[in-house]
């Protein structure tokens, strides 16, 4: 199986054809191409079975390996099905707010192509709960699929908004994922603060309650955080029944991008001058949480030593999505058969036995600046 699919990402010819032609076109342009050709069948299946070793329990869920699509991607349940079909372990659709919103003025999506880097402030535009309840409903998936809920910008209550996502949600996602990391709504990070978040948990936990219904909840956090606050968000997220974590969101910081066309562009940043950021916060939250939290490690994931490195720092699965700008589909399989290799390589069962190998060492890295 893996001699074949070394033969395939050696001539990838077709695919590097597509990426380059979707490289050239403005982003979001290349995005509405690229759900269509999901949504058209363009874009072939996996023939590839995952091997046993990244096979992962993630919060309950079985996941046949642990690289997922990250939310953004599809952003209204559009093209889930399809995400699994080439390859995902897993796909979180979304952010999805109540009500629909076209999101901030275009243009909002900006590539840094020598960083391999992208910054945006789209805010949450969706089609609303409606549109994706339905498609989730009509649909069999097979894969793993979260639903990521955010709020209205014009909301008067986040809150309420988000326990509206979880009663809605609760009893058709594979999981949810609660987003108070985007750094593109207005007053949406100050959830993280530590009596907003009291609320937050207890409402949209009861919400869950309420429901019957036994699926994970996530909570998405930023990346610009302090240690004083990360110790907060543990320190409140310990009594309740919460799942797991998603660390993290893109980041305010230009580091690593400064100087670039569009670093001066307002949104958040996302890509590979992320990931040292994003890795470094989740081996400090994975320290405050312990061992047995499910952490998803998101940011600055663009090849298979970045994954493996995401797993040593202690997540338990990771997502990616800006990489794949860059890198195109084929990416997926570069990653899984480089966390193959090393499982082997080091003569374990599973990909779970590399989890927080590293910790401490990433805890103890200094946050670039």
């Amino acid at each position: 199986m893996f001699s074949a699919l070394s033969s395939l990402l050696k001539n990838p010819t077709l695919r590097h054809m597509a990426r380059d032609g979707l490289l050239s076109l403005d982003p979001e342009r290349a995005h509405k191409a690229t759900i269509i050709a999901l949504q058209g069948g363009l874009v072939a299946q996996s023939e590839f079975i995952d091997p046993k070793e990244l096979r992962v329990n993630l919060a309950g869920l079985q996941l046949s390996n642990p690289v997922g699509m990250a939310a953004g991607f599809d952003k209204d349940a559009q093209v889930h099905e399809a995400i699994g079909n080439i390859g995902f372990g897993l796909c979180e659709v979304g952010t999805l707010t109540p009500r629909p919103q076209n999101g901030h003025s275009k243009p909002r999506l900006f590539r840094i192509m020598p960083a391999r880097a992208v910054i945006n402030r789209m805010g949450f535009n969706n089609e609303g709960h409606d549109g994706a309840y339905v498609r989730l409903a009509n649909s069999e998936f097979s894969t793993i699929t979260g639903v990521n809920i955010g709020a209205n910008k014009d909301s008067k209550d986040f809150v309420a908004d988000y326990v509206q996502g979880v009663t809605r949600f609760a009893n058709i996602a594979d999981y949810l994922t609660i987003n108070i990391s985007s750094p593109n709504t207005p007053g949406l990070r100050g959830l993280q603060s530590p009596h907003m978040l009291k609320r937050l948990l207890n409402e949209t936990l009861e919400a869950r309650s309420k429901k019957n219904a036994n699926l994970p909840i996530f909570l998405k956090i930023a990346p610009d955080m302090d240690e004083e606050a990360m110790d907060a968000i543990a320190k409140i997220i310990a009594p309740t029944d919460l799942d797991g974590l998603i660390v993290s969101n893109s980041t305010l910081s230009r580091t690593g991008v400064r100087k670039l066309p569009h670093s001066e562009e307002a949104g958040g940043l996302s890509g590979v001058p992320l990931f040292d950021i994003a890795t470094i916060r989740l081996a400090q939250m994975r320290q405050r949480v312990g061992p047995k939290l499910a952490i998803i490690g998101v940011g600055g994931v663009h090849d298979a030593k970045s994954a493996l490195a995401k797993f040593e720092a202690g997540a338990d699965a990771i997502q990616l999505y800006t990489a794949l700008v860059f890198g195109g589909l084929e990416l997926l399989d570069i990653i899984k058969l480089g966390l193959v290799r090393e499982v082997r390589r080091q003569k374990l069962k599973s990909i779970s036995q590399i989890v927080g190998t590293k910790t401490d060492a990433w805890a103890a890295k200094t946050i670039p600046h």
